[in-house]
């Protein structure tokens, strides 16, 4: 459009005004996620002060809904049968852009922030010890900046926020389409902490989807030493069905994997435990094996019942599908990765991460100074699980790692709180919301894309391919789970709890210098 019509209709439509260029829009969303630094590293570190386990964020939930309300979003509460689930809105019409992120974390994972080897803040306690209290920091600043910049350059569209509830139990995101939470959604931009910057497409490589199941066996009890033949063992069943599966596992495909805990095993060694549980993942490559190992699993638990004269019955507690991620958006995406690049790490920062790599006896390579290349996917060989892979074969998604942690940690682990309240999470996160700004404005302004994005879903995706979910019809949230531990440990990490209008950051409330090192 020339600049003399421009001003032409300056005139004849007061109040109008041509959106900036893209590439300014862009430069414009970084300049307000950086106004935004300290608000992103309070959101970081006060989720991280929350720690509440799967099933339990109750007051996570309530500090992001009161943000997002706050600023002008609508929002759900208790969606898709989960007290802790919501879904914020803002906007009206297409397209419809998701913004998802997990917000549980780890049991036993306790860790004081900045500390290079294991002091928890609560002994025993839940912690961050996957990183999850940073996504929300990445997804939330992200959504209010593109609020404020589609209200001031009257860009069409709509905002969804969703939280992942119970990831780390695998246990939601089927459920939260079952409701119908994702149906109006266009492109789904999810976000998971990590520590490189970089986005891909298709099933990743050490990625697999499963189901979760709990086997439940009730027998008879009795005196153990008295009269146990009038007993009938549950532990008994639960143990035969232990080693059915260890035998079988040797003549099944390298890519599965599972794996079992012994939830209930009685109560006391001199009465036969009449009630025993045994939860089992089930993970493999796609939803005929997985569905297949599901099977082949029931059939034991009713052998195992059998041998034992007990009775069984199984809940499914959660599953996944695997992952695939969309091609369209994941390489729209890396070029905004690419142009934000990696945070600037200080000197404190790689001091922090090269005495944890130590403590751990771990290459000690510090953190990572550049992003790697845009690369194809790799032959998928099984690995970890999460439950976004549901939404991903329901609409066009992408998940990206953001630079928020050091590497070569174990995972699920302690010293991968470490650095979740410290500059390292505050610098990673930001670069996070800068690139899902940029990528949301990408979408929001060249239909294009999305029309690109939802011809690779149907035509390359789900070709031959369709989605079926794990779960059945009857089955429903397990929102019980983790709720004794949480009673237990809640009142002991409300103490610790951040209060940024008295301390500018968690590490200066809790008087801990950073970094913290065995000297």
């Amino acid at each position: 459009m020339s600049p003399k019509v421009v001003a032409l209709l300056a005139c004849v439509l007061p109040g109008w005004a041509q959106t900036p260029p893209l590439e300014d829009l862009k430069k414009e969303g970084i300049a307000e996620v950086d106004q935004r630094r300290v608000f992103t590293q309070q959101m970081v570190d006060r989720i991280f002060s929350f720690a509440e386990l799967g099933f339990q964020e109750y007051e996570t939930s309530r500090y992001l809904t009161g943000i997002l309300e706050k600023n002008g979003f609508r929002v759900e509460r208790g969606v898709a049968g989960m007290p802790t689930a919501w879904v914020a809105a803002w906007g009206a019409g297409k397209p419809v852009i998701g913004f998802i992120t997990d917000i549980d974390c780890i049991p036993r994972a306790s860790q004081k922030p900045g500390v290079a080897y294991h002091d928890p803040l609560v002994e025993g306690g839940p912690g961050h010890g996957e990183g999850h209290n940073s996504g929300m920091a990445v997804n939330v600043t992200a959504a209010l900046v593109l609020k404020q910049m589609m209200e001031k350059h009257g860009i069409k569209g709509t905002l969804k926020v969703f939280p992942g509830v119970a990831e780390e139990l695998v246990a939601t995101k089927a459920f939260m389409v079952r409701a119908g939470l994702f149906k109006d959604v266009d492109i789904m931009l999810g976000v998971h902490v990590g520590n490189e910057f970089g986005t891909s497409y298709g099933q990743p490589a050490t990625n697999s989807g499963l189901v979760s199941v709990m086997y439940t066996f009730k027998g008879a009890a009795a005196h153990a030493a008295g009269a146990p033949w009038r007993g009938r063992s549950a532990l008994d069943a639960v143990e035969l069905m232990n080693a059915a599966w260890n035998m079988r596992r040797e003549h099944m495909r390298p890519e599965q994997r599972s794996h079992y805990v012994i939830t209930n095993g009685g109560d006391q060694p001199n009465v036969v435990p009449e009630e025993a549980t045994v939860w089992y993942y089930f993970r493999e490559l796609d939803f005929d094996r997985i569905k297949e190992m599901f099977e082949a699993a029931n059939t034991i638990a009713k052998a195992a019942g059998t041998m034992t004269n007990t009775s069984v019955s199984w809940r499914m507690v959660g599953s996944a599908w695997p992952n695939h991620f969309n091609k369209v958006i994941a390489e729209t995406q890396h070029k905004n990765i690419e142009t934000v690049g990696m945070p600037e790490w200080t000197d404190a920062d790689q001091t922090l991460a090269k005495a944890l790599q130590k403590e751990l006896a771990q290459k000690q390579e510090g953190l990572k100074h550049k992003v790697e290349p845009f690369a194809p996917p790799k032959e998928p060989r099984g690995g970890g699980s999460d439950d976004v892979g549901d939404i991903s074969w329901n609409l066009p998604m992408v998940y990206m790692r953001y630079p928020a942690n050091i590497p070569h940690l174990p995972g699920h682990h302690w010293a991968n709180a470490v650095a979740m309240a410290t500059p390292i999470a505050h610098k990673g996160s930001t670069a996070g919301a800068k690139v899902q700004v940029m990528t949301a404005l990408d979408f929001l302004l060249k239909p294009e894309l999305t029309e690109e994005a939802w011809k690779y879903f149907r035509e390359v995706q789900t070709k031959d391919v369709r989605y079926k979910p794990l779960i059945g019809e009857a089955d429903q949230p397990a929102i019980d789970l983790n709720r004794e531990k949480m009673e237990k440990f809640a009142p002991q990490l409300r103490k610790y709890y951040y209060d940024p209008s008295r301390y500018k950051t968690y590490l200066e409330q809790l008087g801990i210098q950073y970094p913290t090192v065995k000297q």
